[in-house]
């Protein structure tokens, strides 16, 4: 969803000896400049509040890390921007990395005459309604003079992004910023006679000139205004799959342009077809809801459960998780579960004894989005529970003031093992006492795995609480200032809300030194 356009992993570096606190009071380790700008990246949803930090906090330090990299090391900052949009699938982060990272690099005299200012911001708009986003950042921060690398950006990406169906789908009354404000201020040149003519029409309507000309050239557009007019006068024909599609009409107008007159079911049934994969995933309890037939609901579960199409659609993992937990009936969880383990196809098979532990105190249940449906213990039980059926043999504990062994179960379905960890009373909601759990659970094991906020309690240091000949990985969910550990030698920390940093361990207990996913 927008964050600004609307009306109303990898190993990190900290210091070897505690220089500060957790926000538990436990020893804290504060990160080099890049170790904590990736973390907080990874795992910070722009202005939304964590269990520690206010939003303002969050996204102010996220700002001033942003400006102080980008000054010291922009080549990095470049590449981590570019792949923080297309590897972590970060949308808000990277736009407004991007945005700050010409502002510092201009701000600081640093002119860059090959155009890599351009590209970056050009780079991280990969939807088109993101153009408008950025500059509706832009402006709500900074007024209306943008500057020519941003405007030269921005317009680079609404030239490849603006078609007849994104105009349909996100030039919405809803935004201030609409396609025609973006054409406005930055002017972008048309690739061709049809979107010199669908620029026309999008300054045309925005402006609200009366009738505005639909050219020739936009078929769709015009097939989108013929199927309105009819729908006024006889609502069924929005139960025609080839006319919806061929109108570029999204479910939420077809649904508003029925509205009461048509039978939900056939409606959605009709919808379905030309819906994307995300539409489908969210909507899965409005088919139940409306009595879409199983005859239908096999095909949006086969597309659900297609690798490719999981794979198209770059979803995170724990939005199958939602979806689950969503969905009142039981016939999309097969295909869900599938889904799922596609996603977090990457991780390893990981040799030996593994200890697993999933930080459940009180701050690990924080929402990572103003919705609440999923919390940082979700991501965290996900993921651990997942590694756990990679490793040959798993240890895993629920752990916050005080600690229970979770029994994994050969062969048993991530999505059954999510719903046992919680039935069983595994979420705890207490203290962070991450150095006595280490304590009390480590048996020699081949290597410890800790997911969690990082944000230890007083009760002893994390690091030393194993021999340092045993690698300690962390999983960091958080991204908050101070870490648990120091990063010598068998000490890791990674971050994200991918399953990309658990193929590091096997890299780094190799003697694999890499760093950065990019």
């Amino acid at each position: 969803m927008a964050k600004f356009n609307q009306k109303t992993r990898t190993r990190t570096k900290t210091d070897i000896t505690p220089d500060g606190v957790t926000h538990q009071g436990g020893p804290g380790y504060s990160r080099d400049l890049k170790s904590e700008l990736f973390l907080l990246a990874v795992t910070n949803m722009v202005g939304e509040q964590t269990f520690y930090e206010p939003a303002g906090d969050r996204d102010g330090r996220y700002r001033e890390l942003i400006a102080a990299a980008a000054v010291k090391h922009p080549q990095w900052t470049v590449r981590f921007l570019r792949w923080l949009r297309g590897g972590a699938n970060l949308r808000t982060a990277s736009l407004v990395g991007a945005a700050e990272y010409v502002r510092a690099r201009l701000a600081a005299g640093l002119v860059n005459g090959t155009g890599e200012h351009r590209r970056v911001v050009a780079d991280v708009l990969q939807r088109a309604d993101e153009p408008g986003e950025l500059l509706a950042y832009w402006t709500s921060r900074y007024g209306r003079a943008v500057p020519k690398p941003v405007k030269r950006g921005v317009a680079d990406a609404a030239a490849r992004l603006y078609t007849e169906r994104n105009l349909l789908k996100y030039d919405t009354a809803s935004h201030p910023f609409r396609f025609g404000d973006v054409l406005d201020l930055t002017h972008p040149a048309p690739a061709g006679p049809w979107q010199g003519d669908l620029f026309t029409f999008a300054l045309d309507r925005r402006h609200n000139r009366p009738e505005p000309r639909v050219a020739g050239s936009l078929t769709t557009v015009a097939a989108n205004a013929a199927l309105r007019a009819d729908a006024a006068e006889d609502p069924a024909v929005l139960l025609d799959p080839e006319r919806l599609s061929a109108a570029g009409m999204t479910w939420e107008d077809a649904l508003s342009l029925g509205g009461s007159r048509l039978p939900k079911d056939r409606l959605w049934e009709a919808m379905i077809p030309s819906m994307g994969y995300m539409a489908k995933l969210r909507n899965l309890r409005n088919f139940d809801q409306a009595g879409v037939s199983d005859e239908v609901a096999a095909t949006v579960a086969a597309q659900l459960a297609d690798p490719a199409e999981v794979a198209r659609s770059r979803q995170l993992p724990m939005r199958f998780l939602s979806a689950y937990r969503a969905a009142p009936s039981l016939r999309w969880a097969w295909a869900l579960e599938q889904a799922l383990n596609l996603s977090l196809a990457s991780i390893p098979e990981v040799p030996g004894s593994t200890l697993i532990l999933i930080d459940t105190s009180g701050s690990m249940h924080s929402a990572f989005s103003k919705d609440g449906t999923l919390m940082r213990w979700d991501a965290a039980v996900i993921f651990g529970l997942a590694l756990a059926l990679r490793c040959e043999r798993a240890k895993v504990v629920s752990f916050s003031t005080r600690t229970t062994v979770f029994p994994v179960e050969p062969g048993e379905s991530l999505l059954r093992g999510i719903d046992r960890f919680k039935a069983k009373g595994h979420f705890h909601n207490g203290g962070t006492n991450t150095a006595s759990a280490v304590r009390a659970h480590f048996r020699g094991q081949d290597r410890v795995v800790i997911l969690t906020d990082e944000q230890a309690s007083y009760d002893g240091n994390v690091s030393t609480s194993v021999p340092d000949t045993v690698p300690l990985f962390t999983w960091n969910l958080a991204g908050y200032r101070m870490g648990h550990t120091p990063q010598t030698r068998n000490r890791w920390t990674f971050g994200g809300l991918t399953d990309a940093g658990f193929g590091m361990i096997g890299l780094l207990e190799a003697g694999d030194r890499s760093m950065w996913p990019f």
